[in-house]
């Protein structure tokens, strides 16, 4: 089975700590290897995880401030040093092209790779191959600031019983799964009649922002919501300075969109433990977990 996992690479905002990166988060789906933000660091972070950067097939800058940014240059560098194959697609807000190029050309380097840019200027469904669907919207950070939402293509499951009973098997289920319909003793038997359809999983990223609609709308109906909650609800004031959110303000959110499960992260260097980031959410939106780094959360499907 493919893999399918989040794995932390970072989860601290702007200042690092002892104990937390710079922002960096990897997500493994089926073929895919989505990376998030990669901040200063992110590229050692891969080693303490044990993971092979070339997993990395699509890079995705939410904006320009260095902890999100920051390692991309890096990033690029080493998988051009590993010299992958396959194309490195990177989305980020068109209105920071000046802050990609010089990430990527930062330093001399032969080129290997191949990078395919997406700059996204308008909100909307930024890249659609059949498998994933990704969507961009832009949060309230007081500069252009991107989330993103990726779902999978629907499926279909099968009903034995049905395809017993219609005397449907073998040769004639792969028939039927390609054709969508098939002919048996003169009667015409449709793929809807012996399956349902699996709506296709979805992953939704928010970070640095106010809250918003638009937050809202990429994480509705997310199996899983990575999201920021920078400050625990009696810094709600340096939130709204700051045009982040809080703990609370977050749990809401996954709670408004009707997510499954809500994952914290981008935690203020001033807070050592996270308990309370915990204690808080759980009270709003009970199935939250606290991210950290290094620790990998499962996708499963």
């Amino acid at each position: 089975m493919s893999v399918r996992d989040l794995t932390i690479l970072g989860c601290s905002s702007q200042q690092p700590t002892r104990k937390r990166n710079h922002g960096a988060y990897l997500l493994r789906w089926n073929d895919e290897g989505f990376l998030f933000d990669p901040g200063e660091g992110t590229q050692r972070q891969f080693i303490f995880a044990n993971i092979a950067p070339p997993t990395v097939t699509r890079i995705f800058i939410s904006h320009f401030h260095g902890d999100h940014c920051l390692g991309l240059g890096s990033m690029l560098m080493r998988l051009n040093l590993d010299k992958v194959a396959h194309p490195i697609h990177c989305y980020y807000p068109a209105s920071g092209k000046v802050y990609f190029d010089r990430l990527r050309f930062g330093t001399m380097y032969h080129e290997h790779i191949t990078v395919i840019e997406h700059p996204v200027a308008e909100a909307g469904v930024v890249h659609d191959d059949g498998a994933f669907r990704i969507e961009a919207q832009f949060l309230d950070h007081g500069v252009e600031n991107i989330g993103w939402r990726i779902q999978e293509k629907s499926s279909f499951k099968f009903n034995k019983e049905k395809l017993r009973a219609l005397h449907v098997d073998g040769p004639l289920v792969r028939q039927l799964e390609r054709d969508k319909k098939i002919e048996i003793d003169g009667r015409t038997i449709t793929l809807d009649e012996v399956s349902v359809v699996r709506p296709g999983d979805i992953f939704a990223y928010v970070v640095d922002t106010l809250p918003c609609k638009s937050a809202i709308e990429l994480a509705r109906g997310a199996k899983l919501l990575l999201c920021e909650s920078t400050y625990l609800e009696e810094h709600r004031h340096l939130a709204a300075s700051y045009h982040h959110l809080t703990v609370k303000q977050a749990a809401q959110i996954a709670k408004e969109a009707g997510v499954q499960e809500l994952i914290l992260t981008h935690f203020s260097a001033r807070y050592q433990d996270l308990d309370d980031f915990e204690t808080q959410a759980r009270s709003i939106f009970p199935n939250t977990q606290v991210a950290d780094d290094l620790k990998v959360f499962p996708f499963p499907r």
